[in-house]
C-alpha cells in the first residue's frame, strides 16, 4: 500500500543535487512584448506576435527579494513546477522548466534543482509559454516557463542549512553547499549535498481490528518512524565547442534507508523493520549547434545507473512465544542509457519543424529471498534480469496562423523488446503510434482556451517483473513476466481567465480512454501482482484559482483555491465488479494564504487542507488506503539583507486514519475476514532553513 501522503514520503532528500545554469541557446527566443501590462504593479510584457506569451522581468519579483532563479519560478502567477515523472526514456518523462529555450542535460538534474543554484541575479527575464510557441518544446504540457539568463562574468556559493524538528519524534537536518561560475558563455559547478529522508504521516495511535460484525477482535498500541539520508556531489560544465554549444553534468551519490512500524499490548509486540543501502550516479551531455539559418541540431546523451541491498523483517511475540521470523531480502542493479538527437527548422517565425529520433536501453537485475524461520518460501521471479531495448521516431511541427491562433501537431512512433531471464525467460515485442494534437486560442486579451487530443503510452516499472513483499501488512506479491504498457487516449480542454494583473481562474476537463490498465491482479498460490486488467476510464476537473488582493485593501496579498476531482472505473478482476482504479486520489482541496510585506523584508504563507480522501488500492485479498482531516502549514521567511533568507515552517496534521479490509477468500462474494484501522496522530513538526548566497 503506498504510503506517500503529501510531502516527499520515504523519498531521499538530497537537495539541490547538480549543475549551474545551462548556457545560452542559438536558437529562436520569443520576441519580447512591446506593450506592457500592469501586474501585481509591475509591467509584464505580453509578445506582441504570440498571445501565449508572458514575459516577467527581474522588476516584477523585487519586492519579493529572490535569491535563486527558482524563487522567482515559484511566484510566476498561473505556473506550477512540475519536474516531471522520472520515468524511463526523455520524451514525456521531464518536467515542465525550460534554462534558455533547452532541459538540464539530466532527466534527474531537474529544472527545480538547477533553478535552485542559479543566482537570482542572472536571470534576464522568465517567459510564460501558454500553449507552445515555435522552437519550444513543450513535452506534452500546456503551459512551461523558460528562463533566459544573462552573459555575464559571476561567481557565487550558495550555503544552505535545514533542521527538521519534530515533536516527540526524531530530529533531522541536512544542508548544501552550491558553486556556480560564469565567463562569458562558458559555465561550470559543483554542488555537495547531505540529504535525508523524512515523512509527514509518523506518529502513535492505535490498530483496532474487528470481524465482519464490528466485534473486536485486537486493539494494541501504534508506532511508526523511519529516517535516512545521502551525501552526493554534481558537477557541471558548459562552454562553446566547435560551433555549438557543450552542456556536461556528473553526480554520484550513496543512501540508506530505515524504518521501523511497532504493534504493543499486554504480552503482545509485532514489529517490522526495513532497511536498504545503495548508491547512484549519472552522466548527461547535450551538444546543440546551427546547421544554418534555419536548421539547428540537438544531441543528448544520459546515462544513469544505481545499486541496491535491501532486507524487511518482520517478528511477532505472543506471551513468552515467538512466532518465527518473515525476512524479505533483495539486492540489485539497474541502468539507463539514452541518445537522442533532433533537428529543428525555422521556416518562418510563424511555423517550426521539428524532428529525431531516440534509442534506450534499460537493465534490472535484482535477486530476492523469502524466507519464514528460516526456510525459504519459493517466490515466482525472485530472481530476475529485464532488459528493454527500445527506439522512437518522431516529428512535430508548430504554426502560429494567426496572432491569437496556435496548433501543435506531432507524431511518435515507438518499438521496444523486452526480454527476461532468470527465473523466467521471455520476450516481447511492442509497437505503438503516439499522435499528439494541440490547439491553443486568444480570442481576446487575457482569455485563453487550450485543446489537447493524445495518445499517451505508459512506462513500465521493471521492479514489478520481480517479488516484493511489505510485511507490515503481511503482504508478499510474486512478480509478473507477462506485463504489458498502459496506454492512454487522452482528451483536454482547460480555460484560463487572467484578472487583476496576476488573478487567475482556470477550469480543465480531461477524460482518458485507459487500454491495459495497470492494477493488482490475483496470482496462484494465493499471491498477487501488478498487471493489466483491462479497459478503464478517468474523468478530470481540475480548478485553479488565484486572487490578488491589492484592489481589495491588503497590498502584496494572495488567495488560493485549487482542487482536481478525479472519478475512475474499471472491472475488478476477482469480483467482476466496477469500481475506481487503484491510487488514484477521488480529490484532494487546498486553500492557502501568502503576503509580501515590503517594508519588513518579510514573506508569510499558510496552507489547510480540510479533508484528505486518500488513495486506496484494491487488491485480490484486501482493500487498504489512508484518509486524513485537517492538514496545516504556515511558514514566514525573513530576508534582512539580499544574501540572507531565515524561513521558518510548522507542520499541523490532525489525524490520519490507514484502512484495511481483509477478505476470507477470493471469491466473486469475498466475504469479510477482519477489518483493521490504524489511527494515527502524526507528529508536529518544525522546520527552519538558512541559506547564505556569497
Amino acid at each position: 500500500m503506498t504510503k506517500t501522503i503529501l510531502l516527499a514520503t520515504t523519498a531521499l532528500l538530497l537537495g539541490g543535487g547538480g549543475a549551474a545554469a545551462q548556457t545560452a541557446s542559438d536558437g529562436p527566443e520569443p520576441q519580447v512584448a512591446q506593450a506592457p501590462v500592469p501586474v501585481n504593479g509591475q509591467d509584464v510584457q505580453i509578445d506582441s506576435a504570440q498571445q501565449g506569451v508572458l514575459v516577467f522581468t527581474p522588476d516584477f519579483f523585487a519586492d519579493q527579494r529572490p535569491n535563486t532563479a527558482l524563487d522567482m519560478v515559484s511566484r510566476v502567477p498561473g505556473f506550477a513546477v512540475n519536474d516531471g515523472s522520472g520515468s524511463r526514456g526523455f520524451e514525456g518523462a521531464v518536467g515542465n522548466i525550460l534554462i534558455n529555450n533547452a532541459r538540464p542535460a539530466s532527466k534527474n538534474d531537474t529544472g527545480s534543482n538547477v533553478l535552485s543554484r542559479t543566482p537570482a541575479s542572472q536571470v534576464e527575464r522568465i517567459e510564460l509559454i501558454r500553449g507552445g510557441a515555435p522552437g519550444i518544446d513543450m513535452q506534452g504540457y500546456s503551459v512551461v516557463v523558460n528562463v533566459i539568463l544573462k552573459v555575464e562574468n559571476t561567481r557565487q556559493s550558495i550555503l544552505t542549512g535545514t533542521g527538521y524538528f519534530f515533536d516527540g519524534g526524531r530530529d533531522q537536518f541536512n544542508g548544501s553547499y552550491q558553486f556556480t561560475a560564469r565567463q562569458g558563455e562558458r559555465t561550470w559547478g559543483v554542488t555537495l549535498s547531505d540529504g535525508l529522508s523524512m515523512s509527514d504521516s509518523n506518529g502513535e495511535g492505535l490498530v483496532v481490528r474487528t470481524d465482519a460484525n464490528g466485534d473486536i477482535l485486537r486493539q494494541e498500541n501504534y508506532f511508526n518512524d523511519l529516517w535516512g539520508g545521502g551525501q552526493s556531489i554534481r558537477g557541471n560544465y558548459a562552454s562553446p565547442l566547435l560551433g555549438g554549444k557543450i552542456d556536461l553534468t556528473g553526480r554520484y551519490g550513496v543512501n540508506d534507508f530505515q524504518s521501523i512500524n511497532l504493534q504493543t499490548a499486554t504480552d503482545i509486540r509485532r514489529e517490522s523493520r526495513y532497511a536498504e543501502d545503495g548508491d547512484s550516479g549519472e552522466f548527461g551531455a547535450v551538444y546543440t549547434r546551427p546547421l544554418g539559418g534555419r536548421l539547428k541540431l540537438e544531441t543528448r546523451l544520459i546515462h544513469e545507473w544505481g545499486a541496491f541491498d535491501s532486507v524487511s523483517t518482520s517478528n511477532t511475540r505472543l506471551g513468552a512465544v515467538d512466532d518465527p521470523e518473515q525476512a524479505f531480502a533483495a539486492s540489485g542493479e539497474q541502468s539507463e542509457s539514452i541518445l537522442r538527437g533532433l533537428v529543428r527548422f525555422e521556416k518562418s517565425p510563424a511555423l517550426t519543424f521539428e524532428t529525431g529520433a531516440e534509442v534506450a536501453y534499460n537493465m534490472l537485475e535484482v535477486d530476492q529471498a523469502f524466507t519464514v524461520g528460516g526456510t525459504p518460501v519459493p517466490l515466482p521471479s525472485a530472481s530476475v534480469k529485464v532488459e528493454e531495448t527500445r527506439g522512437e521516431l518522431f516529428g512535430k511541427g508548430t504554426w502560429r496562423i494567426r496572432p491569437d491562433l496556435t496548433l501543435e501537431g506531432g507524431l511518435r512512433l515507438e518499438s521496444s523488446t523486452i526480454s527476461q531471464s532468470g527465473d523466467a525467460d521471455q520476450e516481447k515485442s511492442f509497437f505503438f503510434a503516439k499522435p499528439r494534437f494541440l490547439a491553443t486560442w486568444t480570442p481576446m486579451a487575457n482569455n485563453q482556451v487550450r485543446l489537447r487530443f493524445e495518445r499517451e503510452v505508459g512506462q513500465l516499472d521493471f521492479g514489478d517483473f520481480a517479488a516484493s513483499a511489505d510485511l507490515e501488512d503481511e503482504n508478499v506479491f510474486g512478480g509478473n513476466v507477462d506485463l504489458e504498457p498502459e496506454q492512454r487516449w487522452i482528451s483536454e480542454l482547460i480555460y484560463e481567465r487572467r484578472f487583476w494583473g496576476d488573478g487567475i481562474v482556470s477550469v480543465g476537463l480531461r477524460h482518458d480512454e485507459i487500454s491495459d490498465a495497470l492494477d493488482v491482479i490475483p496470482l496462484d498460490h494465493g499471491l498477487s501482482a501488478v498487471g493489466n486488467i483491462g479497459d478503464a476510464t478517468l474523468d478530470q476537473l481540475n480548478l485553479t484559482i488565484a486572487v490578488p488582493t491589492d484592489k481589495l485593501g491588503v497590498a502584496g496579498g494572495m488567495f488560493r483555491l485549487r482542487n482536481t476531482w478525479n472519478h475512475t472505473e474499471v472491472t475488478d478482476p476477482t469480483t467482476g465488479e466496477v469500481r475506481p482504479l487503484s491510487n488514484v486520489r477521488a480529490s484532494q482541496a487546498v486553500i492557502s494564504w501568502e503576503q509580501d510585506i515590503t517594508s519588513w523584508k518579510l514573506q508569510y504563507g499558510a496552507a489547510y487542507i480540510p479533508l484528505l480522501t486518500g488513495q486506496w488500492s484494491y487488491d485480490p485479498d484486501q482493500t487498504s488506503g489512508w484518509r486524513g482531516h485537517d492538514y496545516f502549514e504556515a511558514w514566514a521567511e525573513y530576508k534582512p539583507t539580499d544574501t540572507l533568507a531565515i524561513r521558518a515552517q510548522v507542520n499541523i496534521w490532525n489525524d490520519f486514519d490507514v484502512e484495511r479490509t481483509v477478505y476470507a477468500d477470493r471469491s466473486a462474494a469475498r466475504p469479510v475476514a477482519y477489518v483493521e484501522h490504524r489511527y494515527i496522530d502524526p507528529r508536529t513538526f518544525f522546520q527552519l532553513r538558512v541559506r547564505k548566497t556569497f
